[in-house]
């Protein structure tokens, strides 16, 4: 929902025919991230003799963490990462290109702020980009990352 929410502004009734779940499960999972700080509303619109709020994400690379929750945070974060990640490589088509990279190094402070400041700017890029789905000219693409320090001992 929140990559759905990035590129466009969108009702329940809106992302639950994209998502293909119902409004009503829609409509509550945008309710709890609204509640969560993740989304926004961005205005009303009139359907059908009601009133349908409309939703877009929030989204802000530096945005820091609450340092009591910040390792589980993390950890569901990325467990989340890793399962949405092997259902979108099965959606990846045959021949296309990516990037894909791991890595446990050494290298200087200097070297590892850089790579933190340039995989941030490569996600403000895509989120700033982002365009509501479906629409012409654009292409579908992932981008996941998770980068951080190591202890130094091992």
């Amino acid at each position: 929902m929140l990559s759905l929410l990035t590129g466009a502004e969108m009702s329940a009734a809106e992302v639950s025919r994209e998502l293909g779940i119902t409004q009503a499960n829609a409509s509550y999972h945008l309710r709890l991230l609204l509640t969560a700080g993740l989304l926004e509303e961005a205005g009303e619109e009139k359907v059908n003799g009601g009133t349908a709020k409309r939703y877009r994400a929030i989204w802000d690379a530096q945005e820091p963490r609450d340092a009591v929750n910040a390792a589980a945070d993390a950890e569901a974060e990325i467990r989340t990462m890793m399962e949405v990640g092997r259902a979108r490589l099965a959606q990846r088509p045959a021949g296309t290109h990516g990037h894909f990279t791991d890595a446990a190094l050494w290298v200087e402070p200097e070297v590892w702020d850089d790579v933190l400041a340039r995989l941030a700017e490569a996600s403000r890029l895509l989120h700033e980009a982002a365009r509501p789905p479906r629409t012409e000219g654009t292409v579908r693409a992932n981008l996941s990352v998770f980068a951080f320090r190591l202890e130094q001992d091992r």
